[in-house]
């Protein structure tokens, strides 16, 4: 199958695929099978993530995942993201039987990633904290090597970005991080409440500084993985 063709593909599963009946229709397209990177487009909808005045962090996650989807795009790799607009995935979750709506939302994200079977999940979120001097990104990573290393990767590509110096963190209550069976990690991208981070977070310029470094970690990655 051509190139464009097999991106063509991804895009259409990307924008109508539902948990139901994903699992035959991978059988059908084994290119789900080669997927190279599931971007997690944190919140979205009803959840609007963390606030700060009138900035929703799901609509910040949203931007700067499509400028990673675009930066890796451009380089050859198959890429899928699972929120192109401003809906909840819980919406699409009606396979488990739980009156938790953020259950459900975390249960179709992992459900997604565990069909595609990426060699790499990252999950796009925004921080908070009380404390206005707080910043910088921060990346959290599952208990095995290749999220391991997939985190060390982003957070110096971020760090020297951001001029910070953050290690990742083993983020042990997350469900996404629980639950993929892919090398998946979470990257928190600055604190909403800091206004450097801020700048950062809402401007053009700031958000392809972020999305450009996220994706040459995850090229780092792939590189490193595939030796």
């Amino acid at each position: 199958m051509e190139r464009q063709s097999i991106r063509v593909l991804i895009l259409w599963v990307m924008l109508l695929t539902v948990a139901a009946g994903f699992a035959a229709f991978t059988e059908a397209h084994p290119i789900l099978g080669q997927t190279d990177v599931m971007i997690d487009v944190g919140h979205g909808g009803i959840d609007s993530g963390t606030k700060y005045g009138n900035l929703d962090e799901k609509d910040l996650n949203l931007q700067i995942a499509k400028l990673t989807y675009e930066n890796l795009h451009k380089q050859g790799l198959a890429v899928l993201i699972n929120r192109v607009d401003d809906y909840a995935l819980s919406d699409e979750n009606k396979w488990l039987r739980s009156y938790s709506r953020h259950r459900k939302d975390l249960a179709q994200r992992t459900h997604l990633a565990n069909e595609v079977k990426p060699k790499a999940v990252i999950s796009l979120h925004i921080n908070w904290s009380p404390k206005p001097y707080k910043k910088g990104p921060l990346v959290l990573y599952q208990r095995n090597p290749q999220s391991i290393l997939l985190a060390q990767l982003l957070q110096k590509q971020l760090n020297d970005a951001c001029g910070t110096s953050e290690l990742p963190v083993y983020g042990k209550p997350y469900y996404l991080l629980n639950h993929s069976k892919a090398p998946s990690v979470i990257v928190e991208l600055g604190f909403i409440t800091n206004e450097e981070d801020r700048t950062r977070l809402t401007t053009p310029q700031g958000q392809r500084l972020l999305a450009d470094r996220i994706a040459a970690g995850v090229r780092q990655y792939l590189i490193l993985k595939n030796r």
